[in-house]
């Protein structure tokens, strides 16, 4: 991840359509917390919604950018759809076991995994990237050890959450090139639909019913499909096209304090005071990572 071109500053458009995604971003790990439905099911409906009213407008193209696309370029998609699949069902479930505090801030990481993972593939990192991501590191170390000795079971919550991130660092290494050949609506039809066909078995195998929720689940459900899934990582997409990705990035940090307040409003949870500093120090570790890689720095497009 070397040092990009010169950052882009949003127009006062992308600022409201920021703060739009943001908002609606915000309310995905609470709405999850909220909802009773099996963990794995949440994330095949989530999935099959979101291709489901992503594919009429992918139609009205006729699908043009995904049938000029080589038989290697349609393998990165599906990989991408599996790879979303292993997102939502780890992270997704890491709800079930620690809080949306710690939760968000872990899947938040993203920019971390996906520095190394570029380092990885050859990419030249800077100073700055590895400070930031030593620092992260620490947070989420000091984050962990609180989370353990308030309630043991919240680390297997914080594994999922941290496995969540690298998953979804993975996505967003995979799907850029594919994302410079499809628009928004050909590249999440194809992708959610691959990510459910995926859940699909998933469910199957360890018993998450897909029906007989309460009316109130279902809308929940429907409700983080429409406002994280597509009101929110879909404006960021459309965002990306004329604001830099450092901006953004930054932006959706405020994710975690937004999702923090929605818990404490809708759900009463409060995060303990304990892990504060531990929140304090994932902050500016990715800040510092995605200042240091500037408009190379990856964003959270679409899995968060």
């Amino acid at each position: 991840m070397t040092t990009g071109s010169a950052i882009r500053l949003p127009g006062s458009r992308d600022v409201l359509l920021l703060v739009v995604a943001l908002a609606a971003i915000s309310t995905s790990a609470p709405i999850i917390a909220a909802c009773t439905a099996p963990a794995l099911a949440i994330a095949f409906w989530r999935s099959a919604l979101g291709s489901a009213a992503m594919t009429p407008w992918a139609v009205r193209r006729g699908f043009a950018g995904l049938r000029a696309l080589s038989a290697t370029e349609i393998r990165y998609v599906v990989v991408a759809g599996l790879l979303l699949a292993a997102h939502f069902a780890t992270w997704i479930p890491s709800l079930r076991f620690t809080s949306v505090a710690s939760s968000t801030a872990l899947v938040a990481t993203q920019p971390v995994w996906a520095a190394l993972i570029a380092r990885a593939r050859g990419a030249r990192v800077d100073t700055g990237v590895w400070v930031g991501i030593v620092i992260s590191l620490v947070g989420v170390l000091v984050l962990t050890g609180i989370d353990f000795s308030l309630d043991p079971r919240s680390l297997i919550g914080d594994a999922l959450a941290l496995l969540g991130a690298v998953l979804a660092a993975a996505y967003v290494t995979v799907t850029e090139r594919v994302r410079q050949l499809l628009d928004t609506a050909e590249f999440t039809s194809v992708a959610y639909a691959v990510s459910a066909a995926a859940l699909l078995p998933l469910c199957w195998l360890t018993g998450s019913a897909l029906t007989g929720y309460s009316a109130r689940d279902w809308g929940l459900i429907v409700l983080l499909t429409l406002l994280a899934q597509l009101l929110g990582h879909a404006v960021i997409s459309v965002v990306l096209r004329t604001t830099s990705a450092t901006v953004v990035s930054l932006a959706i940090l405020f994710e975690l304090p937004g999702a923090i307040l929605v818990a404490a409003v809708f759900l009463g949870q409060l995060p303990p005071p304990q892990i504060l500093p531990a929140l304090v120090l994932l902050g500016v570790g990715l800040v510092s990572v995605i200042r240091a890689g500037r408009s190379a720095a990856p964003v959270e497009t679409p899995p968060g």
